[in-house]
């Protein structure tokens, strides 16, 4: 790396880069990135940035506070654009353009089992199975499973409930499931079942539809008349989600990009386009720096969005519909073949179908934008009309809430959530796991919670301006003397959010640090309402918090509790017994027949499951 006294001396540098592709990262004088770029010839492109015409206000303002460059030099200018898209979610550089999602997406799953199970999966393809997807989000996961689980008596249980059943579950009861835990149905008229489902999330509804008529009418020459009936059922149903499917055409696999920008605002709307349905889409609003063209918007989230790691391995679609031509179509096509491993076509000017798919993308780009503006507009207004309540003077920008949760004293979380003037600042929110108090003492866990998030600030900056405590005055005290202890030279306003007498929303009642004031908004109050937002924004993420935590303590503490068990060996009596009821009924003899399990550790497994 180059670093300078003074300046940076450009041509010093440029004489000892190479030719290759690879990439480089500039910084300032605080040895921060300040923007990460790639090159097929890093000379060529290095050299482009420090000619006397450089072209945009943004260049120009980048070279000025360039104090060092460093260089990484790949093999191929794929190699170049991966390791390009690494360094930008990790340096968050402000001069590049940020996509700032780098969630994976979800699939549909039906494992490789004797009884697969259709169901949610996110991550790495480490499962044995055929995934069915991307979708856009968790929720039109969720919508597809609940529309399957009406077409096709699947199941959708985890295989540790299935292994662990002895009589059939709700969902068998309902018609949602055939209850192969329990041999309710042969092997071959459930695998029947998965391949039909199969079908349907290939898009082939017709073909799924003829087969069960097919069935219907055999099953009705045999007699089986029961059977029949289910058949014609399920058709009756496929049918009517036929007509309401959403839309359908001729393409196969596609996704339709949207772009709408106003000012210095962009929004790209993606169509997710899979088996000839449209599974869902995804808005994006990229961070962009001042004069970037639309073209470099373009690029950069095609880049960012098509190379990350989840989209990478082997999921990028064989077309892609873009708003406007690139100078760069060519390149861009051979270097997403490459990383797809399988032919993508990248198209710009089209007709008939895909024109109506894109004039939608692009509708829905603006709505989404529009949508945001005015979230963001709604918000703005109410934190100017809590300000004007507490009347700080220099206004309201960051409020943090707190909120515990648990069930009679056990597995206590604390929430932490932050606000800004555009909302909800999912970054900064916070879970702690309370110990060390007595249990179900809420002003001991409030004072853990603060003591968490404020106990090793030496600085005011990153204070928020509002602290509010879900609690009453016992609550507010316990933070009130906290940062009475807390030496800091500037402590947030503290506000207590009492519920009123019957709970009810709309009733609640603030309560001011020190004089322990009584304030009463109007149920019509956009103060009011912010507050109720932040209020039931915490106290949902303390109960989500709580109830993983306790989900994880009930599947654990049966077994795990038992001195000389752990995870892998839990897991190995309930593989071979086939669930925690035969684990209970075994003998000792049983049980030393599991592999790991001595004589002495099968007695004391026995003995603590037959204390009573």
């Amino acid at each position: 790396m180059s670093t300078p006294e003074n300046s940076f001396d450009h041509q010093a540098f440029l004489a000892s880069v190479s030719q290759q592709a690879g990439v480089y990262r500039m910084y300032d004088h605080q040895q921060k990135v300040i923007y990460v770029g790639k090159a097929k010839q890093l000379k060529k492109r290095l050299a482009s940035y420090f000619r006397k015409d450089v072209g945009s206000n943004k260049t120009k303002a980048l070279v000025k506070q360039i104090c060092a460059i460093d260089v990484t030099v790949t093999h191929t200018e794929g190699e170049a654009l991966l390791l390009e898209n690494n360094y930008i979610k990790k340096y968050q550089p402000k001069y590049n353009i940020l996509l700032r999602d780098d969630k994976s997406y979800p699939y549909l799953l039906i494992t490789d089992h004797k009884h697969p199970k259709l169901g949610l999966h996110r991550g790495g393809k480490k499962v044995k199975g055929e995934y069915f997807g991307p979708y856009p989000t968790v929720g039109a996961v969720w919508e597809s499973l609940r529309l399957m689980q009406k077409l096709f008596p699947i199941r959708q249980c985890e295989d540790s409930y299935y292994r662990a059943r002895s009589r059939p579950c709700l969902q068998y009861q309902l018609g949602r499931c055939s209850a192969p835990c329990v041999d309710r149905i042969s092997v071959d008229d459930y695998h029947q079942q998965v391949a039909l489902a199969k079908l349907f999330l290939r898009g082939k509804n017709s073909q799924v539809i003829e087969q069960l008529v097919v069935k219907m009418e055999e099953a009705s020459r045999s007699l089986a008349f029961e059977k029949a009936a289910k058949y014609r059922d399920q058709i009756a149903t496929l049918r009517k989600v036929q007509q309401q499917q959403f839309v359908s055409g001729m393409a196969a696999e596609m996704d339709v990009i949207g772009f709408y920008r106003q000012q210095s605002q962009v929004c790209i709307h993606l169509l997710f386009i899979r088996d000839h349905k449209i599974l869902g889409s995804k808005s994006f609003f990229p961070t962009i720096p001042i004069d970037t063209q639309d073209t470099e918007v373009l690029i950069a989230f095609i880049e960012q969005h098509y190379f990350a790691v989840d989209i990478a391995a082997g999921n990028i679609p064989k077309e892609i519909v873009l708003p406007f031509a690139l100078d760069t179509d060519i390149e861009l096509t051979s270097l997403l073949a490459e990383q797809a491993r399988h032919d993508v076509k990248v198209s710009a000017n089209v007709r008939s179908e895909r024109t109506q798919y894109l004039k939608l993308a692009n509708t829905n780009a603006q709505n989404a934008l529009a949508s945001k503006n005015s979230h963001k507009e709604s918000m703005q207004a109410r934190f100017s009309a809590l300000n004007d309540v507490f009347e700080l003077p220099n206004g309201i920008n960051r409020i943090e809430c707190f909120d515990i949760s648990h069930t009679m004293g056990q597995q206590t979380i604390a929430s932490n959530v932050v606000f800004n003037q555009e909302g909800p600042l999912k970054s900064d929110y916070r879970r702690y796991n309370v110990h060390g108090i007595t249990p179900g003492d809420d002003y001991a866990a409030m004072a853990f919670a603060l003591n968490k998030r404020y106990g090793k600030v030496t600085s005011s900056d990153n204070m928020p301006d509002i602290v509010f405590i879900d609690g009453g005055k016992g609550q507010l005290a316990k933070a009130e003397q906290f940062f009475a202890e807390l030496a800091l030279d500037k402590t947030p306003l503290l506000v207590g959010v009492a519920k009123g007498e019957s709970r009810k929303p709309g009733l609640e009642t603030l309560i001011m640090a020190g004089s322990h004031q009584l304030i009463s908004l109007p149920g019509t109050s956009p103060a009011l309402h912010l507050v109720q937002h932040i209020r039931d924004e915490s106290h949902r993420f303390a109960i989500a918090g709580h109830r993983a935590k306790r989900q994880k303590v009930g599947k654990t503490s049966t077994l795990e509790s038992i001195p000389g068990i752990g995870a892998k060996k839990r897991q190995a009596l309930l593989n071979y017994l086939g669930g925690l009821q035969e684990v209970i009924k075994a003998d000792q003899k049983t049980l030393e027949k599991v592999p790991g399990i001595s004589s002495a550790l099968a007695q004391n497994i026995y003995d603590a499951l037959h204390d009573n």
